[in-house]
């Protein structure tokens, strides 16, 4: 979880700094850091449930071996 918090602050941070480079507004920038990994939260749900139906992913899942046991 502590990596996840870290990443997700990396990522405001970097929204942040582009949204304030290109502006020089410091609430268009805040905008940005709190709509953009909102915005990319759902695109990846989305992804992922596209990436789960196509048939060369779930082949390459039954054929590859777990690592766990």
């Amino acid at each position: 979880m502590k990596k996840t918090m870290s990443f997700a602050a990396i990522h405001m941070g970097v929204a942040f700094s582009v949204g304030y480079a290109m502006t020089g507004d410091v609430l268009v920038g805040g905008a940005m850091a709190l709509v953009e990994p909102a915005c990319n939260t759902v695109a990846f749900y989305f992804h992922e449930k596209l990436w789960s139906r196509m048939p060369q992913v779930r082949a390459t899942r039954a054929d590859t071996p777990a690592l766990c046991a």
